[in-house]
C-alpha cells in the first residue's frame, strides 16, 4: 500500500468538492440501477444497486450531511433497506460521510483501501480534501472515520436478492486500492477514481502510470462493461474511457521518461509535456458558460500538470 504524495506542483489549482449546492440527481441506468450524478463538476458522484431484498450504496460524500442527503435520495427511489455501503477509494470525499450510514449497513472495500484508512491520520486526510473545500466549513462536522466491516482482495460477490454486485481490485490506479463496483447484468460499473470521461485526466496519486496502465488492461481484460460512472464528471462509455486513459498514461510515462533522460528538469517537464484531447466542457454541460469553461479547463491543465510532476517523481524513485 502506497500513501498518496501530498507535493503539488507552484499554482496547482484543486477540484472544487465542497458540498455547497450539491445535489444528487438518480439518472436509471437499468431496472434497479441508479447513477446517482451530482450538479456540478467536479463535485462527487454516487450510486444506487437496488435487489428484490435490499439495496447497496456505492460511496457516502465528503460530509456525514452528505451522507444523510445521499439515504434522502435513496428513499425517493426505493423503499428496500440500505445493507451494503462501498467505498471506492479511502480519499476523504468518498468516505467521511460513511459514520451517516447506521451499523446495520455492512460497509466494505478493498484490503488496500481499509489499510490506507487504518495508518492514515484523519487530520492529515482533511487537510488533504481542505483544499477542495473553497472554504466550505463542512469537514468541521467530520470528527471520526469509519472504516470497512468487510475486506476483499481480489474479488468480492454481494447477492442483493435477484442481483448480484461484483467487487473488483485490479491494482494501483489513482491509489492503491481503487475497488470497481459492477453489476454484470446491467454491463455498469462505478468507478471511483480509477477512470474518468475521456478529456479528464487523471490524478497519479501514487505516481506510476506503468502499473495504472496494467491495472485497467485488467479490468479491460475481465468486465464486459458499456456504462462507467466515475466518481467525478459524467457518464462515459466504457471503451473511449479505457482507451483515452490508455492512451494518455502511455503518453505521459513516454514523454515524461524521454525528456528526464534527455537532462530536462521537471520545472520544464511541466511547460512541454502537452495533453492530447482535453474535454471542453461545454461539450458536456451546455448550460455551462464560457467563465466555468475556462475555469473547467484550468483545473484539467492542472491535473495533468501534476501528472507529470509525479511521473518524473516516481521515476527518480525507480531509478
Amino acid at each position: 500500500m502506497i500513501h498518496e504524495t501530498s507535493e503539488r506542483q507552484e499554482g496547482f489549482i484543486a477540484p472544487n468538492l465542497s458540498p455547497a449546492g450539491l445535489r444528487l440527481e438518480p439518472v436509471p441506468l437499468a431496472d434497479g440501477v441508479y447513477g446517482l450524478m451530482a450538479n456540478k463538476l467536479p463535485k462527487d458522484n454516487n450510486g444506487l444497486i437496488v435487489g428484490n431484498d435490499a439495496a447497496l450504496v456505492i460511496d457516502s460524500g465528503i460530509t456525514p450531511t452528505i451522507g444523510r442527503h445521499i439515504q434522502d435520495v435513496v428513499a425517493g427511489i426505493t423503499d428496500k433497506p440500505i445493507r451494503f455501503l462501498v467505498n471506492t477509494t479511502y480519499h476523504g470525499d468518498h468516505t467521511f460521510g460513511n459514520t451517516a450510514f447506521g451499523q446495520d449497513v455492512t460497509l466494505v472495500s478493498s484490503r488496500l483501501n481499509k489499510a490506507a484508512m487504518a495508518t492514515m491520520d484523519l487530520a492529515e486526510e482533511k487537510r488533504l480534501r481542505g483544499d477542495s473545500m473553497y472554504g466550505d466549513p463542512g469537514l468541521q462536522e467530520v470528527v471520526t472515520w469509519r472504516q470497512p466491516d468487510v475486506v476483499f482482495d481480489r474479488f468480492c460477490e454481494i447477492d442483493l436478492g435477484g442481483r448480484v454486485v461484483h467487487l473488483w481490485h485490479f491494482g494501483p490506479g489513482n491509489g492503491s486500492g481503487d475497488t470497481i463496483v459492477h453489476v454484470p447484468d446491467a454491463k455498469v460499473a462505478w468507478v471511483g477514481n480509477f477512470l474518468r470521461h475521456p478529456g479528464i485526466p487523471p490524478m497519479l496519486l501514487v505516481g506510476d502510470p506503468v502499473a495504472y496502465l496494467r491495472s485497467i488492461q485488467a479490468l479491460r481484460a475481465t468486465l464486459r462493461v458499456d456504462t462507467l460512472i466515475p466518481g467525478h464528471g459524467p457518464l462515459t462509455d466504457a471503451e473511449s474511457s479505457l482507451s483515452w486513459m490508455s492512451s494518455y498514461l502511455n503518453s505521459l510515462a513516454t514523454s515524461v521518461a524521454r525528456q528526464r533522460e534527455a537532462g530536462h528538469d521537471v520545472a520544464k517537464l511541466l511547460d512541454t509535456v502537452p495533453m492530447d484531447d482535453p474535454l471542453d466542457l461545454l461539450d458536456v454541460a451546455p448550460g455551462a458558460d464560457q467563465a466555468e469553461a475556462l475555469r473547467f479547463s484550468s483545473l484539467m491543465n492542472s491535473l495533468h500538470r501534476l501528472n507529470i510532476l509525479l511521473t518524473y517523481r516516481w521515476l527518480d524513485h525507480a531509478h
